[in-house]
Order: C-alpha cells, then structure tokens, then sequence
C-alpha cells in the first residue's frame, strides 16, 4: 500500500491541490483514491509505492535533465536570467543564441567559472549544476528563442549534452517576454464607462433569415447599438459545433475553440452567391421549409444544418469548378489556408473523416484515423481533398463575415465593436481533442464543486487542456486559443477565469465527488495573455462566478482584467449592493444565458421549470426559493425607490410577480448604470421581453436549450419600450466619439 504521505507528495507536486473550500465555506480533503486517479488522468503512475516513487522522481528532475527549461515567461521590466542547467565542474565556454520574434540575432558568451551557481543537484548519479545567465535589457515584448551552443554548430554545446544525455534536446528555450497588464481602451482605463448589448447570435431574426440568427442579423445589432450609442456587442461563443450531430448544440460545449460555425454564414451576403445560378435555385427550391424555419420558435438545428450545408456546397462547386470568383477572391482565400496552417488543414481533414464516419465519435475511428499525423490520414486527405478544401472554404467565408462585422461596428462609432466568448473547454470527441491529443486530456474532465447552480456539483463534460503539456509546447496552445478568439473583436470573455490558476478535475468516468483542483501555472498564463490582448488591443473579462479562490479577483484587477458581475449575485447578505460598491474594473449585467431572463425572474418562470422538471430535492426547497425571490423583488423595488429610479406609486404597482414592465426593467439596468463598473451589458432578451431563458444548467434533454429565439426582428428592437425606457438612463454612459476605433 502507498504510504500517505509519499502520494501527497506527489500529488503536491503534480500540481493537484489537497483540499478546497466550498462557496459556503465548507472544507474538503482530498482522498487517496481521487488524488491517484487524477494523477493517472496527468499520465503520472501512482498505483503503488514504486510507481510513486518513481513518478516523484521524474518530476523533481525533469527540469535538471535538460540544459534549458523548456519556456521561461518574464514582465518587461523584469531583468532576465536565463536557467542554465550544466555537469558540475564543466567549466567549458558557452554561447547563448537569442532570437527575436523579428528575426534579430545576439549572443550572450558565458564562462562558467564567472558565474555564481543558484542551485545544484544530483540526478541518477551525475552531479549537476544550475547557474542564472543574465541577458541584456531591452528585450521587445514578444516569443523569442534561447538556444544553447555555437549557432553555426548545434552539437557544439560546449559539453551540455552530457546533462541531457546527447542531442540537441533540450537546448533550446521559449523566452516569452510579456507587459504588466492586459488592454485596457483609453476611455476606460481614465476611469470612464460604456455599455452595450449582449446577445446570443442563434437567436436572433431577421424577415429572411434561414431559421438561425447570422452574420446578417448580428450586422442589424450593430445598427441598433449604434442608433443608442452603445459600445460593444455582445456574443455567446461562436465556436465550430458538430455538424454531423446537429442538435448538439451547447456554445459551451464545442468541437473546436480554434474555428468558428459556419451556421453564421449569411449566405446571400456572400459575394459569389447572386452569380451562382446553381446556389439561387437550391435556396429557391427550399423557400417553403426556409418559411417553415424561420417561423419557428426555436432552431431546428438539424435542418438548418442540412439547407444551410446543401447551399454552401453547390456554391463551393461552382467556385472549385471556376469562373464564379474573381482572382482577387481566390487569392484572398488560398492565402486564409496558408495563413491557417497545420491546425486549419487538421480541422478540415476532421469534418471530412466526420462525414465518413457518421455517428462515430473520434476515440471509434480506425486505429491510424485516431491521430491527425498518420500515414493513413495524410492519404485521407489527398484522396478527399476537395472535401477538405470544402470545410476550409466554410471557415474563411465565416471568418470574413466576422471581420466585416468587426469594421462596421467601428465604422458605426461602437469604439469596442465585437465582443467574443471563450467557453471552458472543448468536447472530448471533438476536432481540437484529434488536433492535438497531447495537450487535451482524455482521462478527465472538468465541473466544480457544489454551488448555488448544483447542490452536487458539476460536470461541465469537456476535458481540461494539461498543464504540463501546455508548458512543454511553450504554452503555444494557449497562445493560439487566445489569438483565435481575440480575431475580429475589441473584448474577449473569458469563461471560468478561475481556470487560469486552477481547475476542478474529475476523472472522465467520475462525479464531482470524485474530483480535485489542479494547479495551473497562473502567472504564466497571464503573461502570454496579456500579451496576446495588448498585441490585438482586446479588453478582457474574467468570468468569475462560484467559488473564486482568495486573492484571484484582487490580482485580475492587477491585470486590468474586468470582473464579472452579476446583479442577481451582488447581494451582502439580504440586500443588494448599492451601485458605488461595484468595482471599477468589472461589466455589469442584470443576467446571462444561464439565468433566468428579467421577465423569467421577476415572475419566477425559472422556478417553475426546475418544479416541473423535478429538479429541487424537496418540497421545501422548492419553497424556500420561491420566499427568497418574493424577498428580493420587494428588496430590489426598496433600492430602485431609494435611488430616485422608480416612483413609491410604480414600485407598489409592480411588486407582483406578474408586473415586470418596461419602466421596472429600465430602473434595474439604470441602477446597474449609476455603478462605475467599466462596462454595463443589457441583454437584448430583456430588451424584447423575454420570459424563458435559453439554458437551465444540468439539463441536457430535458428542454430545449440553446435553441429559444426572440419573439422579433432585430430591426423592430429600436421600437422596444423597454430600450426607449431605458435610453435616458444610459445617457451618463455615453461619450461622444471622434471616428472609427475611437477609444
């Protein structure tokens, strides 16, 4: 049996956490059985005392085995010292080879017998010694190169490789020089506000739509933020789903973070299409289930998915055949595909092995099928290539509409413009999971603890990216994830930005009583991040509802990272915190996709679904909660009259659960308003009146989530009373701009 005290150990140093507190301040200790499950999860051995021993060894000495760490992240007014890692008593002459990202080149001569060793050790007998090599200041913000050894010679290493065992492996080192903090616009940054609106694209209509809210739609937003001066728009995650499994259709839930749905195609607005005869007549033989579609109080995902699919590939016949795009446009999208590179080609070779492979997640697939970089794929690809090039062309058309979209907001004097949504994670059997197995970890998946959502806890059902691995790539797949994400948008929500410094593991067949935070390298993280929104002048949000670990909200602030708060949430025991207790840097909204709408909570329809789904424990429960929200009405509508928002005669009118009114939900925004938070997000469901919320949390086919639409266009939201309610109230947050982009 394993001694406790050596799995600890291990376990401490495998970064999985030893105990949590819960959101209500309960204490959790971790048991032995979770800690080696977890621990198998990260591929470290621990099913007995030699497994642990010998894991605990490799873990202590990894770093020492190689002459350079693998990436080194530093703020730009740190001095750097790179870690050098030789044989004890070599003193042979080194040379350090540092790269810029822009293709600048020095060296650095190091003579061991100057140097002060910083640490030492012995590794399977060798005695090892580990000095600080400083580098000249003035490193440029950016991912630079370290190599150790002559330039010209890369065997020649001046006798490292005996610390390594031979090779070049090792030698070489990610040097991520990052700025202080994140992008914040000018305006906020001096202390001034904005606001905007928050949507979910899918839902949104427009008279000719094709069942599903597009790029099209989310232009028409735009227009309406404009004509009300608002700042930003929001957006759910925009994230690729799963074509061949159409009515998986949680944005939270994804096939890929890196690529984007093409079911926001707008396909009329594409250039090609009015000159595709072939493409007018397939949209025209459908008009009669289009009307059908569009009619509809939800998406019916699975046929718009095929319409919208069938279209796009008669047009992309037409454009492959020729004739049907200019030169222009075909240069503009072979240059997407060299510009997207392997991770663009994998994403496409994996849509067309999803075609092939119907109703067969990934882990299914032929032996040779199940990595991207197999023999067998390659051929794959070569024999459905004009497949692949389909699936690549679907990605450039939706991510051109996003950069339009992105201009016109600007050009409209939306200083912010886009707004985009970075889910926690990805599906396990979906694109990113084959892309790169080494980084997502198929043996876990991440939840959290119980909170207020889930007495139990939960289990979010997407796997955790390694932490480990993302160190050993230079944190390149974080990179990459952010940069996707931050393309085409001036703001980038961050979902559970608690996941920065740790996550909540569950082995993949487990329950959240299972499960474990696991450390992740939190200030690293941030480093990369920070210079990934500087580089593209995207402001971040951290989502940070649950169970926020000490300290992780006063350093996002550090960070110039804005808080998430939600006005259901803001409350110091029984009341609900005044406006000037917001913090400056946080967005404030009313609600989100995963509450109730303001109409759904002021008459308790949320607490009617969970009662007609039996998902309260008991009776009392149930009763509990429907006494604490007549509680909050009555302490809302106390606030909003104590604040000079609404009348005592409109507050006696509307204490009803039955009297939400355009006046009652404009004083709730306005209160949110008068905050200094940074930003203030209105979602347009409460702006058209909604009463059912799109998602109700750990519900899967119970109902119909992530498919609810608004009950009208777009267009008509600018006759909305509640946006004309609201409209003076949002004057304190306006600034005139002075053009496109104006921050």
């Amino acid at each position: 049996m394993t001694h406790e005290s050596d799995l600890d150990g291990l376990a401490q140093a495998a970064g999985i956490e030893g105990d949590y507190w819960d959101i209500w301040g309960n204490h959790h200790q971790i048991g032995a059985l979770a800690k080696r499950r977890i621990l198998k999860a990260l591929g470290i051995p621990a099913e007995d005392d030699d497994a642990v021993a010998a894991s605990r060894h490799c873990l202590d000495t990894d770093d020492w085995r190689r002459p350079l760490p693998p990436v080194m992240v530093v703020r730009d007014n740190a001095d750097i010292a790179v870690p050098v890692t030789l044989d004890s008593g070599d003193m042979a002459p080194l040379t350090l080879v540092v790269t810029e990202e822009n293709g600048r080149r020095f060296q650095v001569d190091i003579r061991p017998e100057t140097l002060t060793p910083v640490a030492e050790k012995t590794v399977d007998g060798r005695p090892l010694t580990r000095y600080a090599v400083p580098l000249p200041e003035g490193l440029a913000h950016g991912y630079h190169t370290v190599r150790l050894g002559n330039d010209d010679a890369p065997g020649n290493n001046g006798g490292s490789d005996a610390a390594n065992g031979g090779g070049d492996e090792g030698r070489t080192m990610r040097l991520i020089v990052a700025p202080q903090t994140c992008y914040l616009p000018d305006r906020l940054d001096a202390g001034g506000t904005a606001w905007g609106l928050s949507t979910q694209l899918y839902t949104l209509r427009h008279d000719n739509d094709w069942g599903i809210g597009d790029f099209t739609d989310l232009m028409d937003l735009i227009d309406v933020g404009a004509d009300f001066r608002a700042s930003v728009i929001g957006l759910n995650p925009l994230h690729a789903l799963f074509p061949r499994d159409p009515e998986r259709a949680s944005p939270y839930q994804p096939s890929s973070r890196l690529f984007l749905n093409p079911l926001y195609i707008s396909i009329e607005t594409i250039p090609e299409y009015a000159g595709c005869r072939a493409a007018v007549r397939a949209t025209a033989a459908a008009e009669e289930q289009l009307a059908r579609l569009r009619a509809a109080d939800d998406v019916n995902y699975t046929d718009v998915t095929r319409l919208k699919l069938q279209v796009l590939d008669v047009l992309f016949r037409a454009v492959d055949a020729g004739g049907v795009m200019s030169a222009d446009r075909q240069a503009a999208f072979q240059r997407f595909c060299d510009a997207g590179g392997t991770a663009l080609k994998r994403f496409a070779i994996f849509e067309a092995l999803s075609e092939k492979y119907p109703g067969t997640p990934w882990p299914s697939w032929p032996e040779p099928l199940r990595r991207p970089d197999t023999p067998e794929v390659d051929a794959f690809s070569r024999e459905r290539a004009h497949r692949v090039r389909f699936f690549m062309f679907l990605q450039w058309l939706a991510d051109e509409q996003m950069a339009a979209c992105q201009d016109y907001a600007l050009d409209r004097g939306l200083s912010v413009g886009l707004y985009r949504d970075l889910a926690v994670g990805c599906a396990l059997d979906g694109a990113d999971a084959w892309i790169d197995p080494e980084v997502v970890v198929d043996a876990a998946k991440v939840g959290c603890p119980p909170d207020p959502f889930n007495m139990l806890g939960q289990d979010w059902e997407v796997p955790p990216l390694h932490p480990h691995a993302m160190r050993r790539q230079g944190y390149e797949p974080f990179a990459r994830l952010l940069r996707a994400n931050m393309r085409h948008a001036g703001a980038l929500r961050i979902d559970h930005a608690m996941g920065l410094m740790h996550l909540f593991w569950m082995p993949a067949d487990g329950v959240p009583a299972d499960g474990a935070y696991v450390a992740y390298p939190f200030e690293d993280l941030l480093g990369v991040l920070a210079l990934e929104s500087q580089r593209l002048r995207c402001l971040i949000v951290g989502e940070d509802l649950g169970t926020v670990p000490d300290g992780f909200r006063e350093r996002m602030a550090d960070m110039n990272i804005l808080s998430y708060r939600v006005l259901y949430f803001e409350k110091d025991g029984d009341r609900f915190k005044r406006p000037d207790e917001y913090p400056r840097l946080a967005l404030a909204c009313v609600t989100t996709h995963d509450l109730a709408t303001l109409n759904g909570f002021w008459q308790g329809s949320d607490i009617d679904l969970r009662q007609r789904l039996d998902l309260y424990p008991s009776g009392d429960a149930e009763a509990g909660e429907r006494s604490g929200r007549a509680t909050d009405r009555q302490t809302l509508l106390g606030a909003l009259v104590e604040h000079d928002l609404l009348s005592d005669e409109d507050a006696r009118s509307s204490g009803s659960p039955a009297d939400m009114n355009p006046v009652l939900s404009a004083a709730l925004h306005g209160y949110l308003a008068r905050s200094p938070a940074s930003l203030l997000l209105v979602q347009v469901d409460d702006l058209t009146e909604e009463t059912d919320q799109v998602n109700l949390p750990g519900t899967v086919d119970e109902r119909p989530n992530w498919r609810r639409r608004l009950g009208m266009t777009v267009g008509d939201i600018r006759q909305s009373p509640v946006i004309k309610a609201l409209q003076p109230l949002l004057q304190q947050r306006n600034a005139p701009t002075t053009g496109p982009g104006d921050s």
